[in-house]
């Protein structure tokens, strides 16, 4: 009687573990979906109500088509040395620069020129606990570091992360996609990596 029911409980938890991995996936699914959804849904609307378009949708239409507009002009070399004014003009504002700066920096970081988030490593915490990371600086000289490297490790399931200064010997190159690694990093480990990203590790 009582292995009956024992067997019964282990099966109902079973289940109860499977249906929670169900939702839980869904989730993971559904919500990044959602919440791309609402953030275009509300940029479309207020734009509308700002530029009193009777068109739905139009704001959003135009917003993209703007900053389309300004990577081209930004393209150029003509409007270079605008750009490299405003650039300075921001710079030189007290708390402005801050931001400014900060966000232009991390954006270029991903889609500039000089992407900063280009070495993806392994990194070595302790014997047998490791932690993917990018390299962002391979020469910290100027803070009289030798042998020491800037590594970014970004949070999961957030776009934060902690910067730290390891020794070369610790850091491990990661030889797949830095793109494929970052998502496995933010998604928390349950985006799949391919075959040739998961033989780096």
């Amino acid at each position: 009687m009582t292995l009956g029911k024992d067997r019964i409980k282990k099966s109902f938890g079973s289940r109860m573990r499977k249906l929670l991995s169900y939702f839980l996936k869904g989730l993971l699914i559904t919500l990044p979906i959602y919440a791309t959804y609402r953030i275009i849904r509300s940029l479309m609307e207020s734009l509308d109500a700002v530029l009193l378009l009777e068109t739905p949708g139009l704001g959003g239409i135009i917003v993209i088509g703007t900053i389309t507009f300004m990577g081209f002009i930004g393209s150029t070399l003509i409007t270079r040395p605008i750009i490299d004014l405003l650039d300075d003009f921001f710079s030189n504002i007290p708390f402005v620069k801050t931001i400014y700066t900060s966000v232009k920096d991390l954006i270029e970081a991903f889609v500039g020129e000089k992407k900063k988030f280009s070495k993806p490593v392994i990194v070595e915490l302790s014997p047998g606990i490791y932690k993917p990371g990018f390299i962002t600086q391979d020469d910290l000289a100027q803070l009289n570091l030798p042998g020491i490297l800037a590594v970014y490790m970004p949070h999961s399931y957030a776009f934060s992360g902690n910067l730290f200064f390891i020794e070369s010997s610790k850091i491990k190159p990661f030889d797949g996609d830095s793109s494929n690694l970052m998502k496995f990093i933010i998604s928390g480990g349950v985006i799949e990596l391919n075959e040739k990203d998961q033989e780096s590790i």
